[in-house]
Parts: structure tokens; C-alpha cells; sequence
């Protein structure tokens, strides 16, 4: 069997309130999201099957990046506006930084404000 590359992807969810700077609709004013974070990172799976574990996966994005934003006002942790494309570029780099040591790449990040209303970062746009 010819072994590659395979992409391994978990679906989280966390809430946070925030409102929007110089912003003139309803969002000006301060409001929560239960926020669904999807990501996707990339390697070889090891001599096991791995390419990361899902319960390591798992603890990197909970424990390490998500539990800064979780319940959190977003407005008093943040010097920029905390829209949905600004608090994806933050979980990019955040995710990036706790899998540096890892043979992986952060291949997509795709955050959901709203059921309906999402952005998406690929690996291509940020290199």
C-alpha cells in the first residue's frame, strides 16, 4: 500500500461574547456566538496509523489554544477588532505555534459565527 500524506480533521465548539468597533449595525453592541471551529492538519501517519491522535488533537486546540477565548469577553484579550476573520488569523497562528514540533501542517481552519456565517483560512493564503 503506497503510503502519503492524509489529512486529519476535528470539529470543536466554544463560546465568547465581543461587540464591534466602528461598526453601525446591531453588532456594535456587545453579544455572543457559540463559535464552531473546524481544523484540519496534514502529515504521514507514524509506524501506529497516526497522523495525530484525535484525543491529542483533541488537547492541543481545547487545553492549549481554545481555553484562552472560551467564555471570555473577546473585546478585553484582544488589541484588534475581534471579527471572525481576525479571530481566525489569531487561531491560526495559536494552532501553528503548539504543533511546530509536530510533522504536521495546519493545512484549513474554518470558523463558524453563526450557523450560517463562517470564514475559511487554507494553507496556500498564508505562506
Amino acid at each position: 500500500m503506497k503510503i502519503g500524506k492524509v489529512g486529519i480533521s476535528k470539529v470543536f465548539t466554544f463560546d465568547s461574547a465581543h461587540h464591534l468597533n466602528d461598526y453601525q449595525g446591531k453588532c456594535k453592541n456587545i453579544h455572543g456566538h457559540t463559535y464552531k471551529l473546524e481544523v484540519t492538519l496534514k502529515g504521514i501517519p507514524d509506524k501506529k496509523g497516526f497522523v495525530i491522535d484525535f484525543h491529542d488533537l483533541d488537547d492541543i486546540i481545547e487545553n492549549q489554544v481554545l481555553s484562552k477565548i472560551d467564555h471570555k469577553y473577546l473585546n478585553e484579550l484582544f488589541d484588534f477588532n475581534p471579527t471572525c476573520e481576525m479571530l481566525g488569523l489569531w487561531l491560526w497562528d495559536e494552532i501553528l505555534k503548539k504543533i511546530s514540533d509536530l510533522d504536521l501542517s495546519l493545512e484549513k481552519l474554518v470558523l463558524w459565527e453563526t450557523p450560517t456565517s463562517y470564514i475559511t483560512i487554507d494553507k496556500k493564503d498564508m505562506e
